[in-house]
């Protein structure tokens, strides 16, 4: 078995793995890379290998990062099948149809031809193929793969490879224990192999109540008659966040000020929840409760409608790194005003417009124009549904002895750290990949 990086390395965004055994080719994700221009580029280089000789493809979750080269990769010439879950087969139905139309919108402004349309993404969808969690896929007569419900978003996954002898383990995205809504990710026993993701490996988690500082947050702004504007990822972190809001709600701690979800995207996630209560801990029945504090906006009309309102308002917007999305155009009407108070609930990767802000920028461009940095900056760290690196290592804890591990999905120092903190509690070797390096697995 031999495996090569073609993403996800050295950085947090591009994940794609190339699994190779005997004459078998499967591309563990398929992402796409987002953030600096250089990375942006990587996008528009032909993949090292044809598209037409990957013989299948199988997805740990439907973030866009691990899912959003699908569309190109099918337009190149892939004609195998797509496994993943159900619930992110429902995901990628709504992420890969809106990454096409960002990638037609980003052309139009930049006057050429989109890496793929709309159309296109919604053709590569005919490729699914869904599974059931913990049932072996035959991918060729010595090569299998059992998808593990992983606990990190709907429908995210592990992926255990086998061809009899050697097994390879992917860690996709790893979900923290004890969330509130998601369930905890299970301990796995064994693997020959790991690849896996190092995003918060130098990094713990701030312990502080989520709730409560949203609280004093939310109050604070109020006493001063703004709004409190919060950027938010579509997948997990607007329904984590719509949660705090109606448990505020609930006790009264908070006043009785208009909540708006001002994200399409993130209005069909939610939906979602209440279609898959067997990959979380609600009910039905909460999960109506809980989505059902917020005005959903659906169209331009509506959201400009809301930065004209007067009086306190809480607007949830996309993107949660503040780079796109309907939260531009908030920041216009509000970033300016002392009153009003940003709020940071997720991680800002370097050259965002998100990372500027709670580094402290004193004003941002938009548009082509300059704002002032007036509004209160805040930033809620304890809200990600990434394992930081004690629940990394406490996940570790369960494996017997791993020959290798590989660390992806991380800034270099985050991958550096956790390196030196794994081979000083287990000894064992531990690998950071560069691009499209390659590796015997034997």
């Amino acid at each position: 078995m031999k495996i090569t990086f073609f993403g996800a390395t050295e950085d947090v965004t591009g994940s794609k793995y190339l699994v190779e055994h005997e004459h078998t080719k499967v591309l563990i994700d398929c992402g796409i890379f987002q953030g600096n221009e250089e990375l942006n580029k990587r996008n528009w280089d032909p993949l090292p290998i044809d598209p037409k000789t990957i013989d299948a493809v199988v997805l740990t979750h439907a973030h866009i990062d691990h899912t959003g080269y699908v569309p190109l990769l099918v337009k190149n010439g892939f004609k195998g099948k797509i496994y993943c879950s159900k619930a992110t087969y429902a995901l990628c139905r709504i992420l890969l149809i809106d990454s096409g139309a960002v990638q037609e919108n980003n052309a139009e402004k930049e006057h050429k031809k989109p890496l793929y349309t709309r159309k296109e993404a919604e053709e590569s969808l005919r490729y699914f193929q869904t599974v059931a969690y913990d049932s072996p896929i035959v991918l060729s007569d010595s090569l299998s793969c059992t998808l593990i419900r992983s606990g990190h978003i709907l429908g995210s996954s592990f992926i255990v490879l086998s061809d009899g002898n050697t097994t390879l383990t992917f860690s996709g995205d790893l979900g923290r224990p004890d969330q509130i809504i998601m369930k905890s990710p299970p301990q796995l026993k064994h693997t020959d192999y790991l690849v896996l993701e190092s995003t918060y490996g130098d990094r713990l988690h701030d312990i502080g109540d989520p709730i409560e500082q949203l609280r004093d947050i939310i109050n604070q702004t109020v006493k001063k008659g703004g709004k409190i504007i919060i950027p938010t990822f579509a997948v997990g972190r607007a329904q984590k966040v719509l949660y705090y809001l109606y448990q505020l709600k609930q006790k009264h701690t908070i006043p009785n000020i208009p909540i708006f979800l001002d994200s399409p995207m993130a209005i069909k996630v939610t939906d979602l929840y209440c279609e898959f209560p067997d990959e979380h801990k609600f009910s039905v029945k909460l999960c109506e409760d809980i989505f059902g504090i917020a005005t959903y906006i659906h169209n331009i009309d509506d959201s400009k409608h809301i930065d004209r309102m007067k009086g306190s308002a809480i607007i949830v917007a996309g993107s949660g790194m503040a780079d796109g999305g309907r939260i531009v155009d908030h920041f216009k009407h509000f970033i300016s005003d002392a009153k009003n108070t940003i709020v940071f609930v997720g991680y800002q990767a370097d050259e965002t417009r998100g990372r500027d802000l709670v580094r402290g920028a004193r004003e941002i461009g938009i548009d082509g124009k300059t704002y002032p940095v007036r509004a209160d900056i805040k930033k809620l760290d304890m809200l990600s549904a990434h394992a930081d690196y004690n629940e990394i290592l406490a996940w570790l804890s369960s494996f017997g002895h791993i020959k290798q591990v590989f660390l992806t999905h991380g800034e270099i120092q985050a991958s550096e750290s956790l390196q030196k903190k794994i081979k000083e509690r287990f000894g064992w070797q531990v690998v950071i990949p560069k691009y499209a390096e390659s590796f015997e697995l034997v």
